[in-house]
């Protein structure tokens, strides 16, 4: 059987979303909830989530920033 092997910048994207997702539910938020948050687009996060995007290094810092202040906030 043949390995698939996926293109580096598809598995970074996937990944990235996987870890959002994760983090966002334990959060207790919804995309809304995060974009809203994280001070952008909820159609920018979907993309992201779906990863139908790359995010820009400003773009995962506010998500990020916004998720640890939530996370933070329901310790």
């Amino acid at each position: 059987m043949r390995q698939k092997f996926v293109p580096a910048v598809e598995f970074a994207r996937k990944s990235l979303a996987r870890k959002i997702i994760r983090r966002r539910r334990a959060a207790g938020l919804t995309q809304a909830d995060l974009a809203r948050r994280a001070s952008i687009r909820p159609e920018t996060l979907n993309r992201i989530e779906r990863a139908k995007a790359s995010a820009d290094v400003g773009t995962v810092e506010k998500i990020v920033r916004a998720l640890e202040k939530a996370e933070s906030e329901t310790r």
